[in-house]
Order: structure tokens, then C-alpha cells, then sequence
């Protein structure tokens, strides 16, 4: 039996973004799940799993018990997952997976982070075995890809640059963004360098926040007479794994088949697409996205994104919230979270009578892929 569209996001809350000086961890993931149970418009009583994505600067053991506990419940289910910025789908799907098996009915997805204002010390050392090659911090391992994708498709600084331009752009008029500043060609390639070829413009924010949603069947929301359901028409998983140094390629990843499972499930292609909402820690990973999901042939990215085709009122709009490039960097809920009031109509740049939405979450290097697809609310 398929799962498409027997499940729905029921509500979805977020904290603001940016640096949040006196809040936890804790504290941000119970305000935003305070926020999303309000948007569905249940009491947290009837919430009997709570999945949540571990912080990233700050590794905790039991660390979704600990935001059990803060929320007052006690869940039948749940705990907290890694797969870095993959895990939100990650843990959405294995709600829905949960509450098919009858373990579970209504669950909170929740994640979040401090380190603008607590320890951002982890984006900066060496992952893996990576020190053995020079390189540390996240962005020393995307500069070998992007560098790479350059090398084998002739890939120009400009077409990386369309990417962000978009994004800056999307989150310029998003007055919960935490970097509202448009961005020119010009800008972009005059800003520094980070790791070359990485710009500082090529980078996702560093942030503070948090976001929840809730998931539930589509009977159930039906049942609670939720007023705004989302529903999921398919997700997938891959999981490239190997460090950067020992993989025999660099320019795709295992996208392919997170992306191949999700349409397979929902029954779509990605002509059916209207609104993406992209993972773009760096503007390298959205380009090999787009090829990996079949938008266009590898290494015809950089003509795919020209002329304004990923920004609002191109052929496929792009992180119209502004992404992890503009709106925050928190890891790929704000991603969700937007796809959702794409499809209840409600977004500050809303894409007309859009009716699909996809979702992707990147985690490492690289390392690990979710893919998510929603449907109109109706």
C-alpha cells in the first residue's frame, strides 16, 4: 500500500533566527513546539512521540528525553537522531513510518540549535580523517567538490553566484530572515574568499533557532478537524557516507536515489515540481541537486539556474523563504517549514496555485540525503 497522502504535516512553528543570546537548546526546540502545536491547534496531550534531530554544535546523550521532559510529555516513542542536516526528513519519515505501524498517532518533529551565540567551534574542525589532507572546518571538504564540479563541467563562478543571488534575494523581504540584504553579481564576486573556490557568499549562516512540526494521519486530522493539513505524497533516503578523500566521484551523490524513491512514492516527476526548497549550505550543493534530481543533464546546472530561473516568477523558484544562505542556517527545518505554507498558499512570495512542493535535507559533507514531497492543502 502506498503512503502517499496518508499522512500530513498538521502544524509548524519556529523561534526567530539569527543570534539568540540567553536561549538554549532546550528552550528553543519547547518554543517551537509550543508554536507548531498552536498552528495545528491541539493541546500537546494528545502527542505521543517526540523526534528530534540532535544539536549540532553540542552533542547531548538523551537528549530527546531531555526535550520530552521540557514539553511536559511523556511519549510513547521518540528520541533523538544524527544524520546532520538530513535528519529533519529523516525523522518526519520515520514518524509517518511509526504512526502506520500503529506505534505512535500524533508526533512532534523538532530541532534546534545555538551556536551563533553559544559554540560554533564544530563548523571548524577537521571531519573525519580529513586533517590528513589540510583540510578543516565544513567548507574545506565542499571547496574540493565545488572545485571538482568546476573541472569536469567547465562550472562558473557566476553560475554558483546565480544561486545566491536568488536566495538573498528571496530572503531580502522576509522580515523573519536573519540576513535581509539583496545581493548583485558584482557583490558576489568581490567577496572574500573562505576556502578557494568557496566565496563567503557561497556559505550558509551561521545561526540560532529552532522549528517543530506535527505529523498525524490524514484520518486523524480529519478526526481533530486540523484546519490547514499538509499532506506527504512521498520521501526517500541515500546515503553516500565515505568520506570526500575516498569516494571515487564528487559531482553526484546519492541524491539520486533519496529523489528516485520520493517520485516513485508520490508517483510524480520533477516536471510535476512547481516550488523547491533546496538545501543550500553551499551554492554547490544546490547545482548538483538540481542534476541529481533530473532538472537537468549533469554539469547543466549552471545554464539551468541563468537568467533568474530558480528565483520567484522563474520556471522553478528556489528557497523562496531565503534558505540557509539568507533566512538561517539552521539545518534544513526552516526548509519544511516553508515548503508547507507554499502548499497552504500562505508565503510571503507565494508561488501561484502551486500544488507540488519538494523538500531536500543534506547532511555532512555531503554525507547523507532526505527528499521530501507535499501536496496542496485542501
Amino acid at each position: 500500500m502506498s503512503l502517499s497522502g496518508r499522512h500530513v504535516i498538521a502544524g509548524i512553528g519556529h523561534t526567530a533566527f539569527g543570534k539568540l543570546p540567553g536561549s538554549d537548546t532546550v528552550s528553543l526546540n519547547v518554543e517551537a513546539c509550543r508554536l507548531a502545536l498552536a498552528d495545528a491547534g491541539i493541546d500537546k496531550s494528545l502527542v505521543d512521540a517526540v523526534f528530534v534531530k540532535v544539536p549540532t554544535s553540542a552533542h547531548e546523550f538523551m537528549f530527546g528525553q531531555k526535550v520530552a521532559e521540557a514539553l511536559g510529555i511523556q511519549p510513547r516513542m521518540g528520541g533523538a537522531w544524527d544524520q546532520g542536516g538530513a535528519a529533519n526528513i529523516t525523522l518526519l519519515s520515520f514518524a509517518i513510518m511509526a504512526i502506520e505501524a500503529g506505534q505512535c498517532e500524533v508526533a512532534l518533529v523538532c530541532y534546534a540549535d545555538n551556536p551563533r551565540s553559544g559554540n560554533r567551534a564544530v563548523y571548524g574542525r577537521a571531519r573525519g580523517d580529513d586533517a590528513a589532507y589540510g583540510w578543516f572546518s565544513t567548507a574545506a571538504g565542499y571547496a574540493m567538490i565545488q572545485r571538482r564540479h568546476m573541472i569536469e563541467h567547465g562550472t562558473r563562478a557566476e553560475d554558483f553566484g546565480a544561486v545566491a543571488l536568488a536566495c538573498r534575494r528571496h530572503g531580502a523581504g522576509n522580515p523573519l530572515a536573519q540576513l535581509q540584504k539583496p545581493l548583485s553579481m558584482e557583490e558576489y564576486l568581490a567577496s572574500p574568499w573562505v576556502v578557494d573556490p568557496l566565496r563567503r557568499d557561497d556559505c550558509a549562516l551561521v545561526s540560532d533557532g529552532g522549528g517543530a512540526l506535527v505529523v498525524m494521519s490524514a484520518r486523524r486530522a480529519r478526526e481533530l478537524g486540523i484546519r490547514a493539513p499538509v499532506p506527504v505524497l512521498g520521501f526517500g533516503h541515500g546515503q553516500t557516507s565515505w568520506e570526500v578523500a575516498l569516494r571515487p566521484g564528487l559531482t553526484s551523490t546519492m541524491a539520486a536515489r533519496a529523489a528516485g524513491t520520493a517520485f516513485e512514492m508520490a508517483g510524480l516527476t520533477p516536471a510535476d515540481v512547481d516550488v523547491a526548497q533546496i538545501y543550500d549550505c553551499f551554492t554547490v550543493t544546490v547545482l548538483m541537486t538540481l542534476e541529481d534530481y533530473g532538472f537537468c543533464a549533469p554539469g547543466q546546472s549552471g545554464h539551468f539556474v541563468a537568467d533568474g530561473a530558480i528565483e520567484h516568477g522563474g520556471r522553478l523558484p528556489v528557497n523562496t523563504s531565503g534558505g540557509l544562505l539568507s533566512e538561517t542556517g539552521m539545518p534544513g527545518m526552516q526548509l519544511i517549514i516553508e515548503g508547507v505554507r507554499q502548499m497552504r498558499g500562505q508565503a510571503r512570495l507565494q508561488v501561484p496555485d502551486a500544488r507540488v512542493c519538494l523538500v531536500t535535507n543534506q547532511g555532512g559533507t555531503m554525507h547523507t540525503h532526505a527528499s521530501l514531497l507535499l501536496g496542496q492543502c485542501r
